[in-house]
């Protein structure tokens, strides 16, 4: 099962990508679990300068960004 986060202040982009990760899922398939990081402390212990980020299994791997569903599924199948 793939771990994943949205880092992000609760902006329109880090809603949309957290959109984005749900609709990304439904479409591989693949199980995961979603957590959504708003609070700033927090994003603060991931060394985070620029939201929206999305890590998948603790990886920051989009970050400043929408990610896009085709992307994401992309990355989901690595």
């Amino acid at each position: 099962m793939k771990n994943i986060k949205v880092l992000g202040t609760g902006c329109s982009k880090c809603n949309t990508t957290f959109q984005n990760v749900q609709e990304a899922i439904k479409r591989s398939g693949i199980e995961a679990e979603v957590t959504k990081i708003e609070d700033i402390e927090e994003l603060m212990n991931y060394n985070v300068l620029v939201t929206p980020v999305l890590m998948i299994d603790d990886k920051q791997l989009v970050k400043g960004r929408i990610a896009e569903v085709n992307e994401i599924v992309e990355l989901l199948k690595k």
